[in-house]
């Protein structure tokens, strides 16, 4: 018999120790579980559950579930320590780090180069720097793509063009975009927004092609589209430092090596998806029409208001940092 009870005891006592070392992190995302954000996801959740050999397993909560549909609170809330990850876009941390919109400040990239220039570059230490000081810990950049338009109405070739088009927008900057041009701007989180356009509430949206328009089927609800890429928005992998600094250097090594395996991974599917993309949606009855660059000077002097508000209210001396780096970048191609 006490053999047997010093068994159990050992039996016992391994499992409490095994329960004791396996830990379930959440992860918040802003959209649905078949766009590039859930994939990038996913592997960030394989690698570390790899990397820890099962101690750390991560459960991923799309469509911002664990903020009630509020993308825009997903970043208060990983700072806050509330929820371990979260993967989001620039322009939705702007209400709580204004200075993230600089990198959606209209016509500020030309192209994906000079886009990695700044995200692999001081600019994007920089934005590190940002966000800890409100509690998020970066771990990666990730892709969301250059934003393009959409509507239901008619082609948008010309600023004119978007004059009274009930337009949902993600964030505060945008609206002030929309309202140059004519529009007439409805910020509205994105799980309303599918049905938003399918019951005629907005007449079209801006978003990447390949991480939402395509994987969120925006074509079965529009059936306009004109790539003019205007604005550009990363997405990002972050924790918050309380959480990092509670990991010793191995584990804050893994979950950062993870993290950018798995952001370079999103990035690169995000892109091939876009560079097919007008064809995907030109399959799927979607109407395309491609600016000039004629078409796209008239934009840009259209939305020169916004960028000059916006770029003072993020600060010159970041959109400084940020337009000489691309300047570089254009120099050595």
């Amino acid at each position: 018999m006490t053999i047997l009870r010093t068994v159990v005891f050992a039996v016992a006592t391994a499992a409490l120790t095994t329960t004791a070392y396996a830990e379930t992190l959440r992860l918040s995302h802003n959209t649905g579980d078949q766009t590039s954000w859930q994939k990038g996801a996913d592997k960030f959740a394989e690698l570390v559950n790899a990397g820890s050999d099962g101690d750390l397993s991560i459960r991923i909560f799309p469509n911002a579930q664990l903020t009630g549909g509020d993308q825009m609170k997903q970043a208060e809330m990983v700072g806050r320590g509330s929820i371990d990850f979260v993967v989001t876009s620039a322009i939705n941390v702007t209400p709580l780090v204004p200075e993230m919109a600089v990198f959606s400040l209209p016509y500020l990239y030309a192209n994906y180069d000079q886009v990695d220039a700044t995200t692999d570059g001081a600019p994007g230490e920089k934005m590190a720097e940002i966000l800890a000081e409100h509690g998020l810990h970066l771990l990666a950049w990730g892709e969301n793509g250059f934003r393009e338009v959409t509507n239901n109405k008619h082609p948008i070739k010309t600023p004119d063009d978007l004059k009274g088009l009930k337009m949902r927008v993600a964030g505060p900057m945008y609206i002030d975009v929309m309202n140059a041009l004519g529009a007439n701007p409805q910020q509205m989180q994105w799980t309303e927004t599918f049905s938003a356009l399918q019951q005629g509430v907005v007449d079209g949206q801006e978003n990447p092609i390949g991480a939402v328009i395509i994987p969120q089927r925006v074509y079965e609800v529009q059936k306009y589209i004109t790539p003019w890429h205007y604005s550009y928005d990363p997405i990002f992998i972050a924790t918050s430092s309380q959480n990092w600094d509670s990991w010793d250097a191995d584990t804050q090594a893994m979950i950062a090596d993870a993290a950018q395996q798995a952001m370079t991974y999103q990035k690169d599917i995000t892109r091939e998806a876009t560079a097919s993309g007008l064809e995907t949606l030109k399959a799927e009855g979607m109407e395309v029409y491609t600016p000039t660059d004629a078409d796209l000077a008239a934009f840009r002097e259209a939305t020169k208001a916004p960028f000059d508000t916006w770029a003072a209210k993020v600060g010159l001396d970041l959109v400084t940092l940020f337009r000489d780096t691309i300047a570089s970048s254009a120099a050595s191609q």
